[in-house]
């Protein structure tokens, strides 16, 4: 049977906060590239598709860059299935407008979904490591409380190295909790705007469409 003493389980705990640290930065940085890009895509997506000269034209843009051309390319999509007949399917069922918007509102769905990718790992981070610091505050603590009676003095000599482990480990965890929090609250507050402009780009499409008198044939919108 494996022994672990006090020392080693506050070494293990220091571990596990670095390795929530490094997890934390990890996410950070590569969900700000991820929303970085995503915005750059999509600004770049909406200069051409209002660029275009009908809808038509829009329809022949690359769509799948961006989020707004995934969103665009799932309307397109939708006009073009009422338009070869395929409106039996149950996904296609109602009117022409009420289809166009509810094939938006999924791509949308499925655009926050990506968007919201690793920011439970972030929350689940920032809520716990105070508690796993504290944890190995605790551990340290007894540590030094054992190393007292076993050496029958509390001199400096004995108590300073499990009580610095003990500080060590509530700092790591209040380090890796306060990134966790501030990145979660963050995104959170970018996706929101960057799904608002997602929604608002979707009426806009559909109220082209319905301007365009939901011209759906295959010729003019595929």
């Amino acid at each position: 049977m494996i022994h672990i003493s006090s020392a080693n389980i506050v070494q293990i705990t220091l571990w596990i906060l670095i390795g929530f640290s490094v997890l934390t930065w990890t996410i950070i940085f590569l969900k700000s590239w991820l929303i970085w890009g995503i915005n750059r895509n999509n600004r770049a997506y909406a200069e051409q598709f209002w660029a275009a000269s009908t809808l038509q034209a829009a329809a022949q843009l690359e769509q799948t860059n961006s989020a707004l051309g995934r969103i665009a390319g799932a309307g397109f999509h939708a006009l073009s299935d009422v338009h070869n007949n395929v409106a039996s399917m149950l996904v296609l069922s109602g009117d022409l407008q009420s289809i166009l918007e509810r094939s938006l509102r999924q791509q949308i769905s499925k655009e926050r979904k990506t968007l919201e990718q690793w920011l439970s790992m972030l929350a689940s981070i920032g809520s716990t490591a105070p508690f796993v610091g504290l944890f190995g505050t605790v551990w340290g603590i007894m540590h030094a409380l054992q190393s007292i009676g076993q050496a029958k003095s509390a001199s400096l000599d004995v108590v300073a190295g499990p009580i610095g482990e003990a500080l060590i480990a509530t700092a790591i965890g209040i380090a890796a909790a306060i990134p966790a929090v501030l990145a979660y609250n963050f995104f959170i507050r970018t996706i929101k705007l960057t799904e608002a402009e997602l929604e608002y780009f979707a009426i806009d499409f559909l109220n082209l469409a319905v301007k365009s008198g939901l011209k759906a044939s295959a010729g003019e919108v595929s």
